[in-house]
């Protein structure tokens, strides 16, 4: 994601609930440093790939290590000399999953059930500078609108995120949700979500999970009909 490590505008406290699921590019052990020339189009295509590739991509290169156990949409970055290959290497994935109830009413109360949620984009390292925003201006491609309207996605401020490759993308900056617990389990973050039901504190400390502390996260909505502008800067961590 593009990144400029400056202080964030403003923000406006967004009111109302938000996302189990944390969205944001993450780019491992060097930022920038570790991208090569810029991405060329002809190079590069996205397709579907199976739940089971975006998982293996997000536990080696997201610092969540995991997500959740479904998806609505999974994409998946590939070079263009790998299409005909049996395993070709995935450079990068896309996984979209409806976000919580009081999540979606948030964000588009007209319509809650037309929401979905960037849940993780993930870039692996050496790709070109470029190749999150063709992913992802890829893979919004790929979303049906009319079924999905509303996007929504969430970047992380614990991690020093601001989201920024959204805000070029044209995607509406929505202010920061209110604080939110952020567990461990194992190395991995684990949500209080649990099906139907939201876990207590008591419940999260006896499954072994540990609170990081309260963070908020700077939110991201992109209706249909608005267009994806083409992006040309760097993509680290955002």
């Amino acid at each position: 994601m593009t990144q400029n490590r400056r202080a964030c505008h403003p923000v406006t406290p967004v009111t109302g609930g938000s996302s189990d699921w944390t969205g944001g590019v993450v780019m491992t052990s060097g930022g920038c440093s570790q991208y090569n020339d810029r991405l060329h189009k002809s190079d590069y295509f996205v397709r579907d790939i199976p739940l089971k590739l975006a998982t293996e991509i997000t536990k080696q290169h997201h610092y969540a290590r995991g997500g959740s156990n479904t998806r609505t949409y999974a994409h998946g970055l590939f070079k263009e000399s790998d299409r005909d290959t049996l395993f070709p290497e995935c450079q990068g994935i896309t996984w979209w999953i409806p976000p919580t109830k009081s999540a979606a009413l948030a964000t588009y109360p007209t319509n809650w059930r037309g929401v979905l949620s960037l849940s993780r984009l993930v870039i692996v390292p050496g790709v070109p500078k470029n190749a999150c925003t063709f992913l992802l201006g890829r893979s919004m491609k790929m979303i049906d609108r009319q079924r999905w309207p509303c996007l929504v996605t969430y970047a992380d401020t614990w991690q020093g995120h601001d989201g920024g490759i959204y805000k070029a993308s044209n995607w509406k900056y929505e202010g920061q949700t209110s604080p939110e617990a952020t567990w461990l389990l194992n190395g991995r973050m684990v949500a209080r979500k649990a099906g139907p039901r939201t876990r207590t504190k008591a419940e999260m400390e006896g499954i072994g999970a540990e609170m990081l502390g309260r963070f908020s996260k700077h939110k991201y909505v992109h209706h249909s009909g608005e267009r994806v502008k083409p992006v040309t800067g760097r993509c680290v961590n955002s």
